[in-house]
């Protein structure tokens, strides 16, 4: 028997599109944690593929009720299967057009891997970054920050001063996010900050590695201080960047507390 043809429905109320009479607009309203397939152009020219947990917002003016959720995801899908980085500026185009705003807003967070070879026995091994793209279209204008979460090891340096053997170090978590004239790439910002420190991280290390690595720290103390202001300093000699955000977080190995400091450059007109 062939298939009966479906009646046809009756026209569906658009809710969001409805009147609100608050008077009271929303700065951002859209759709976050989401997870999507990305692939970021590495320094080497290589295709890296990852995993991005996207945020789509717009602004809604007051007029309106509500936004349409299922359009965000929709100009995430015409862009196919997987996102390049080169397509953000046009899907912040495609959200203010499809959802009738003036601003739009995506956030891009995801890992980036970097293979690094140990100090002394050049044994390879795979580092994994935090990254983030936050860009925002105002007007015709598209703003856009890189940001990269590098994990460091600092040194104290008021405890090697006093002690007679060793000093205590540990574990830290740089922020650091800038505005740039053009493009930069994610790895020259990790290598910013992790020459900052006292020593960068590997993922594998040897005997001879480990030596190495305690050494080069002792011989590098620094202060949660002295590390934001060793890359704000490295920052302001980088014509490139017009602005940057620098924080940094030890983890203290001998204090119930962590250690915390802020270098903020004021955005160039």
């Amino acid at each position: 028997m062939d298939p009966q043809p479906l009646a046809p429905q009756a026209s569906l109320a658009d809710t969001q599109n409805q009147a609100d009479h608050r008077n009271i607009a929303i700065d951002r309203v859209g759709i976050t944690n989401l997870r999507y397939p990305l692939q970021i152009r590495d320094r080497a020219h290589r295709l890296q593929s990852t995993v991005a947990t996207a945020a789509l917002t717009v602004d809604l003016p007051h007029q309106f009720k509500g936004t349409h959720m299922s359009r965000f995801v929709q100009v995430l899908n015409a862009h196919g299967p997987v996102l390049h980085v080169e397509n953000i500026h046009e899907i912040l185009e495609q959200l203010v057009a499809k959802l009738h705003s003036e601003k739009a807003h995506v956030e891009f967070i995801f890992p980036f891997f970097i293979e690094k070879k140990a100090p002394a026995t050049q044994a390879p091994g795979l580092m994994d970054y935090e990254v983030k793209f936050d860009a925002v279209y105002d007007k015709g204008t598209i703003d856009f920050i890189v940001t990269v979460g590098v994990l460091v090891t600092t040194l104290c340096p008021c405890s090697k001063a006093i002690s007679i053997h060793g000093a205590h170090n540990q574990r830290g978590k740089v922020t650091f996010a800038v505005r740039s004239k053009t493009p930069i790439w994610i790895e020259d910002l990790i290598e910013l900050v992790e020459s900052c420190a006292s020593s960068e991280l590997y993922s594998v290390l040897k005997r001879p590695d480990e030596k190495f690595v305690t050494e080069r720290a002792y011989e590098n103390p620094v202060f949660v201080e002295d590390l934001v202001r060793n890359i704000a300093s490295r920052a302001n000699l980088e014509p490139n960047i017009t602005w940057y955000r620098v924080e940094a977080e030890n983890y203290e190995s001998i204090h119930s507390h962590n250690a915390y400091a802020l270098i903020e450059k004021h955005r160039e007109s």
